[in-house]
């Protein structure tokens, strides 16, 4: 049998950051890294590791071609692309599921204990009786289960918070009350007095928090958006804000990226920007994952992490 051929199809500096990796990657599962290139004739190429902005945008000509591995979390820029038939795996990397995790909670932490106020407010005066909540006391809800949301969700259960979750489907997670469709948002968002937003972009996600949802909330709630820009009605966002129904929003995801200068969200005191660094792929452990579905196609085992199509995610 010979060496499968492996396009790597990205952006020029993600193959000086991911070459060796994959390379020991593929070694390590066992599969040869012969095929591994940058160029080849389509109609030779077995896989791709695939970054959405790459310049392959039609798959048609991939008539060998056994799945497509994508290199980011996110898969909305490619499952509409109607000229790719063959599986398509998303990425579930344990790095970037960390680094996830770490933002969330760092960022959670963060209002909980109101530590702007200390970093922000050394006016001179001197402010003792303002004391937060335990944290068994705070109620929180992650939206979205999937990799991240649960990582996430069991994170803030290990340091003692109230926490509940929603989801396009119930789930079952150790110490979390979880929700599901639209029956539960409406609970979901009830208890919502820190909504950390990890919901896939989707046609039912987009807008999931308008003028409607948002007044559901309790008065002066924090939003933490790492997810997708689209699940925000930024405008409702902005008047909930400027009403005191939502306390604080930090959003390191935005529609237009990099946030434009004169956006409103850049000025707004209620409001944290950050540029879209919650978490990042990692190419070690990344091309494990990709390694390892390589090794799955070429002995004939079911591919991981596969997107349903229908759902969009």
């Amino acid at each position: 049998m010979s060496d499968p051929v492996i396009l790597f199809a990205a952006r020029p500096e993600r193959w000086t950051s991911y070459e060796a990796p994959l390379r020991r990657a593929l070694a390590k599962a066992g599969v040869s890294d012969n095929g591994l290139v940058l160029d080849a004739a389509p109609e030779t190429v077995d896989y791709i590791v695939y970054a959405p902005n790459s310049e392959v945008q039609d798959f048609t000509p991939f008539t060998r071609l056994k799945a497509v591995l994508n290199l980011w979390a996110g898969v909305e820029e490619v499952v509409g692309n109607t000229t790719l038939t063959v599986p398509l795996a998303r990425m579930v990397d344990s790095g970037l599921t960390e680094g996830m995790m770490e933002w969330c909670v760092g960022h959670v932490l963060r209002h909980h204990l109101g530590i702007d106020a200390h970093i922000h407010g050394q006016d001179g005066v001197w402010r003792n009786g303002i004391v937060p909540p335990l944290a068994r006391n705070r109620s929180v809800t992650v939206y979205g289960l999937g990799a991240l949301g649960t990582a996430v969700a069991e994170a803030l259960v290990g340091l003692g918070f109230n926490v509940s979750g929603w989801a396009r489907s119930k789930k079952d997670i150790a110490g979390v009350e979880t929700f599901a469709g639209p029956d539960g948002l409406g609970q979901a968002l009830a208890r919502s007095e820190i909504a950390v937003l990890l919901l896939p972009d989707t046609p039912a996600t987009m807008n999931l928090f308008n003028a409607q949802t948002l007044a559901q909330m309790p008065k002066g709630a924090i939003i933490i958006n790492p997810g997708r820009g689209p699940l925000i009605d930024d405008a409702a966002l902005l008047a909930a804000l400027d009403s005191g129904q939502i306390g604080h929003a930090t959003l390191d995801v935005f529609r237009v990226e990099p946030l434009p200068r004169d956006d409103p969200y850049w000025a707004h005191p209620k409001v944290t920007v950050t540029p879209h660094i919650a978490s990042e792929t990692r190419a070690d452990t990344a091309s494990e994952v990709i390694a390892e579905n390589i090794r799955r196609g070429e002995a004939g085992e079911p591919f991981l992490h596969l997107v349903d199509r229908d759902a969009g995610y």
